[in-house]
């Protein structure tokens, strides 16, 4: 006879592991994304994030979410976990790879023009204190006794489309802001030039990845083996294969071009929607979750490019916005609250709540970072590429050679280490790719992207 404890136990280890995983999604997706003389930069970005991002949340986060709350806002113990029962240590693991996640969201989204170490300090703040505060609001504390004031009115996000995803898509929005769009992302009168990825085959292996992670991400959440593995897991897929659906439909309908990041993140925006809800819809819902998760991040991706803020991944359509519909969506689809309009009002709430905590907090951290130490790059480093930069490496060595002399901002050579650096105007300038010939231009800007 199985112990169920031990299942239990070596069920959520598997998931978190896989979970871990999905760190190498966003790495692949988000490098191949992003132009290659940024590609180095971002994957350590990626890898020191989850490394300090998960040292944090053991010193202070997983006190901060998990610890005995008796006001229902703040965990007051379990900082510094060193002598502590076997499933606890099971499930701090586990909830580990969940902050990582919120982190890593924020990365993609401000790739190509934020300076290496400030971009360390913010991680790591998301990861012990943003992330921890509003999840101790939702998911409550760790002995059962206590809970958060959210999860208290009843509100439901069973496995973060709140807590992780849009939490870490509201902190990759101020962040935008605060650094502003990347130098000939956006040129006058409106004009929207596309900065295409280096590597779209890597970039889609990190898609395959991320979406191979969710079913952990979702059937783990569960922290019972012996649950409806099977319904929650068919639901993840279901959802994910529906958003690509969608956004295909929302282009098509609209005469423009298939592409490839639109097609991609309406997947992933149908993953993070039934993120919320996966263990409580027929399928039929699921699919109805993720169909319209894609037309959300369809539009969530016109309206940043409206509005001239670059997201180059779309983080902020793919996780806050799809992340705030399968919230929602708990009130017309649960099984326990089937068109509940009581329950559309606490969802409504718990959305409202986590924007307003998680985009003035990060603006704030975003914003002080900047003045006091600069957060992003200067423009020749920017031209020259953050992998040389900031690292003093090169992706592709045998073919970047010249990168090593560029990196001037018109016409004047990038300040050494430690002197003043210029610091980018952002106007709105022709992109400097592909090459600027009056036909390869023509071209290029005939592209309605």
């Amino acid at each position: 006879m199985v112990d169920i404890t031990v299942l239990n136990n070596v069920w959520i280890i598997v998931c978190a592991i896989f979970i871990f995983f999905m760190q190498a999604g966003f790495a692949m997706l988000e490098s191949g994304l992003v132009r290659s003389k940024n590609a180095v930069n971002v994957i350590m970005k990626n890898y020191i994030d989850m490394s300090a991002g998960s040292i944090a949340y053991w010193l202070v986060g997983f006190g901060l979410m998990f610890g005995v709350n008796n006001t229902g806002y703040i965990g007051l113990d379990m900082f510094v976990l060193n002598d502590a029962e076997p499933t606890t240590y099971t499930f701090l693991f586990f909830q580990m790879m969940f902050a990582a996640t919120a982190a890593t969201i924020v990365s993609g989204a401000l790739a190509e023009r934020i300076r290496y170490w400030p971009y360390i300090f913010c991680a790591v703040f998301i990861s012990s204190f943003i992330y921890p505060i509003f999840g101790s609001w939702v998911w409550g504390s760790f002995d059962g006794q206590t809970t958060g004031w959210l999860k208290a009115l009843g509100y439901v996000d069973f496995a973060g489309a709140t807590v992780v995803h849009a939490l870490g898509g509201w902190c990759a929005l101020a962040g935008i802001i605060v650094l502003g769009p990347r130098v000939g992302r956006y040129g006058q009168g409106g004009r929207n030039f596309n900065i295409p990825g280096h590597n779209l085959p890597i970039a889609a292996l990190g898609a395959f990845i991320l979406w191979f992670g969710f079913f952990a991400f979702n059937a783990g959440s569960a922290l019972d083996a012996g649950a409806n593995l099977g319904a929650i897991i068919l639901n993840t897929h279901l959802s994910g294969a529906a958003g690509v659906i969608g956004m295909i439909i929302m282009l098509s309908l609209l005469d423009r071009r298939v592409l490839f990041g639109h097609t991609v993140n309406g997947g992933l925006g149908g993953l993070v929607a039934i993120t919320a809800t996966a263990d409580a819809v027929d399928p039929v819902f699921a699919i109805a979750i993720g169909f319209v998760a894609g037309i959300v991040v369809f539009a969530g991706m016109s309206i940043m490019d409206n509005m001239r803020l670059d997201d180059p991944v779309g983080a902020v359509p793919v996780h806050a916005l799809a992340g705030t519909w399968g919230a929602l969506a708990v009130g017309l689809f649960h099984k326990n609250h089937f068109l509940s309009l009581e329950q559309l009002g606490i969802q409504a709430l718990g959305i409202a709540v986590v924007f307003l905590w998680a985009f003035p907090v990060a603006w704030i951290m975003f914003k002080l970072v900047s003045v006091l130490v600069n957060l992003r790059v200067s423009m020749g480093d920017e031209r020259r590429g953050l992998d040389y930069a900031e690292h003093k490496e090169l992706g592709y060595p045998e073919f970047q050679q010249g990168l090593l002399n560029k990196g001037s901002a018109r016409g004047v050579a990038p300040a050494p280490r430690g002197a003043a650096q210029p610091q980018p105007q952002f106007q709105p300038q022709v992109p400097q790719t592909p090459a600027q010939t009056p036909a390869a231009k023509s071209a290029y800007e005939q592209v309605e992207w």
